[in-house]
């Protein structure tokens, strides 16, 4: 008796688990072809062989081609491979220019004469002072990738002596200038040592390392102005876990002064430092990241800002209609902007990005002649305060 389509006997379910962890596992993969491999030529079975190590190498083929590209190419990229390469081209291409225009064929009519006098003179003479040449560029090379590894070992020993020194710096500030309790005891003589030895380890590192020290600076709230005890001359806390800005009256762990004037701070990550009135003065802010930095009071005179980013940056305080630069003869006014700007007189401020119209129209108004020209987009409705 026929069985009903509900009484068939339901066929086990095969789980396709094992294929899958095959084909995730090339190791596995490998063993297999090579055990299919050893086995057929244990036994004899040639085209067995034959299938088991064209598979073996295929495999083997796709693990090890895409690391040796990778490393291939990374070899490619570095300049010193680049220059090897250029040198090998350059003398292939003499010896083909010269066997193009038939210089090398009185040295062939000689091997064909059967001369072997003068093959002789011509082999010790000139095909050896061609070896010697070869060996001699090849002696080159060899000096060439020595002195680019001994380059590498010096910038990384570098790298690691600079990081030294600002962890250094960073811990000996931090013991210098709080107490036990982590709070600021800086008293002004601690406050001078502090600013001489980061004047000192400025002038040993590079741009990188500078904007390492500046942003720790910032953000542990040592370059902003803090309101004081009149008596004691301590820092006051706001009543929220912070120290109380004043910028009127405050004074600063540390004033940068004069220590940035002309320094190179070139693609140097600036984010949220507060330079609180410092001298950049010809400084090269070229492609820096200035975004959330506050400006505002600095002296930016003849400095390069080419192509820096100004997302939220702070110039000057009030409005940019009542906003002035700032004038050691007056005091800063916070609420109008008088005497809070930036002094942004010859100033190239070339390709800036995410300038708001706001900076913008202070930059203009106060930038100068050179200043004004340097700025993208028509200024002709935004009169030049500078010159009047």
């Amino acid at each position: 008796m026929a069985a009903t389509p509900d009484e068939r006997p339901v066929l086990p379910f095969r789980s396709r688990a094992a294929l899958s962890r095959l084909k995730e596992l090339p190791a596995l993969q490998l063993l297999l072809a090579v055990f299919v491999t050893l086995a057929a030529l244990v036994l004899g079975w040639t085209w067995l062989a034959l299938l088991g190590g064209l598979l073996t190498l295929v495999l083997s083929l796709l693990q090890l081609l895409p690391p040796l590209w990778v490393v291939l190419r990374s070899r490619l990229e570095e300049p010193a491979t680049v220059q090897t390469l250029a040198l090998l081209g350059l003398v292939l291409g003499a010896v083909a220019i010269s066997l193009a225009l038939g210089w090398w064929e009185p040295l062939a009519a000689i091997y064909r004469s059967g001369d072997w006098t003068a093959i002789g003179a011509v082999g010790e003479g000139v095909i050896g002072a061609f070896g010697q040449i070869l060996v001699a560029f090849v002696a080159l090379v060899i000096a060439w990738r020595q002195f680019v590894v001994d380059q590498r070992l010096t910038t990384q020993q570098n790298r690691i002596t600079q990081a030294q020194t600002i962890d250094s710096l960073i811990q000996g500030l931090s013991e210098l200038i709080s107490d036990e309790d982590g709070l600021l005891e800086d008293w002004p003589l601690e406050r001078m040592l502090a600013e001489g030895r980061l004047a000192a380890v400025l002038g040993s590192i590079d741009s990188e390392g500078k904007a390492k020290v500046l942003r720790f600076l910032a953000h542990a709230r040592l370059l902003t102005p803090l309101r004081r005890d009149q008596r004691l001359g301590r820092a006051i806390l706001d009543g929220e876990g912070n120290y109380e800005v004043d910028r009127l009256d405050g004074v600063p762990v540390i004033h940068l002064k004069q220590m940035l004037r002309g320094v190179d701070l070139s693609g140097a990550d600036l984010r949220g430092v507060d330079f609180n009135g410092a001298n950049l003065g010809g400084t090269n802010l070229r492609d820096s990241d200035l975004a959330d930095a506050n400006l505002a009071g600095v002296n930016l005179s003849g400095a390069d800002l080419d192509g820096a980013r100004l997302e939220r940056t702070r110039f000057f305080y009030g409005t940019a209609e009542t906003a002035t630069p700032a004038d050691p003869r007056i005091p800063p006014d916070f609420q109008s902007g008088a005497g809070s700007g930036a002094i942004v007189e010859n100033a190239n401020l070339s390709d800036l990005r995410q300038l708001d119209a706001e900076t913008r129209l202070y930059l203009a108004s106060w930038g100068g002649s050179r200043t004004r020209q340097s700025l993208a987009g028509s200024l002709k409705a935004i009169p030049s305060k500078l010159e009047h």
